[in-house]
Order: C-alpha cells, then structure tokens, then sequence
C-alpha cells in the first residue's frame, strides 16, 4: 500500500518536472497579485502592514485554484486514472499521493516566496515567521480540500467554474485563520490561538477530504 502511494506521488512529481510552465504561472501569479497591491494602495508603511497577510493568503488560495481542475483530468483523459482506481490498493492512497504533489509543487514554492514578499508589505521578522507557518499549516488543506473538490467535478461540462465555486468557500477558514495569526502577531495579541484553529482545520481536511475525493473518483468512473 506505501509503496503505491510513493509511486503517485513519484509519478506526479515527474510530470510536473516535465511541465515546469504550470506551476511557474501559478507562482507567476502569486507574486504579480501581491506585488500589485502597493502599487495600487500607496506606500503607507501601517495601510500595507494592515493590509499584507489577507492579500499574501487571498493570492496563495487563488493561486492554488488555477492547477486544480487537472489534478485528475489528465489522467482521466488517457485511461490511466480508471485503471488506478481499480487496482488493489486504496483509493484513498491514490488521492493522498496526489494532494501531496500538489502541495510539493505548487504549495512549496507560494511558501518559500512569501518572506521577499511579506518584506514589500512592511512585515516584521516575527509576523514574517508566522506566515510562513501559517503557510505551512494552511497550503496543505488547499490540496486536500482541491483534491476533492476536483475528483467532485470531475468529467462535468464547465467544471472548471464550478470547482472555483465549490471549493471557494471550503477555502474560507484557511483564509481566515492563516490571515488572522499574523493579524494577532502585530496586534500584540498572539497567533496561538489562530494557529490551532489552521492546526485543527488541516486534522479535519486530512481525515475527511480523502475519503470523500476517492469516493468522487469511484462514482464518476462508474
């Protein structure tokens, strides 16, 4: 079973090295959108200060939208996907090897880019650390929750839209919780409390959103 889940994971790592332009344009974006901000607000050090954590982790959930909708629907186009789910092993392990790779290559570079981006909103070192593990905590529960809302949609006419639709809301106490902890930082108030609602939201996702998404997958392949 280990092993079937290190060769998906294996095996979507290799492909995203092949297709380097997907998860550059998702990184593309995550630093246009947050770049674009001081431009557009003025240069006040306390407005982008107050302003920084929601628009780094608005940029980061929309960012992780735009590779979604082909988590699955490569592999359901050339047959490869059906003939994973109907192997031996768990389903489960197939959708948990795939939210990993997701969030390897399109979670990891959003986490190691946000401190240069944080400078640009006047963030100390503290609510920099924070965010980041914020981030850390937060990115994962974008892939698992993607996950199913992708293997939901999948093979729909117009799916795309209505993934953005299902999963934006889903999104919403990532986005709450990850921005509020570095709100709580430079408000003087702390991030633990913020930080163990994001700890106890990924427990949530990561035990319930595989089942769901393997479930999806089965029914519509049926």
């Amino acid at each position: 079973m280990g092993h079937f889940f290190w060769s998906v994971l294996l095996r979507d790592l290799t492909l995203a090295a092949r297709r380097r332009s997907d998860w550059l344009t998702a990184l593309f974006f995550f630093v246009m959108v947050t770049s674009l901000f001081p431009l557009g607000v003025g240069p006040e050090p306390e407005l982008l200060q107050r302003i920084g954590p929601g628009v780094l982790w608005v940029a980061a959930t929309l960012a992780s939208l735009l590779s979604l909708s082909r988590l699955f629907e490569d592999d359901h186009r050339d047959g490869s996907l059906e003939q994973m789910v109907l192997s031996p092993a768990s389903t489960v392990l197939l959708v948990l090897g795939k939210a990993m790779a997701h969030w390897l290559v399109y979670g990891i570079p959003l986490l190691l880019m946000a401190p240069l981006l944080g400078i640009q909103f006047n963030l100390s070192w503290e609510a920099i650390g924070v965010l980041m593990f914020s981030l850390l905590l937060g990115t994962p529960i974008l892939s698992l929750l993607g996950a199913a809302g992708a293997a939901l949609t999948l093979g729909l006419r117009g799916g795309g839209v209505l993934l953005t639709l299902l999963i934006l809301p889903l999104y919403t106490p990532a986005l709450i919780f990850g921005a509020g902890a570095v709100d709580g930082v430079m408000a003087g108030t702390g991030a633990e409390a913020h930080l163990s609602l994001l700890g106890a939201f990924f427990l949530l996702s990561f035990l319930v959103a595989p089942w769901i998404a393997a479930a999806s997958l089965r029914v519509s392949l049926e």
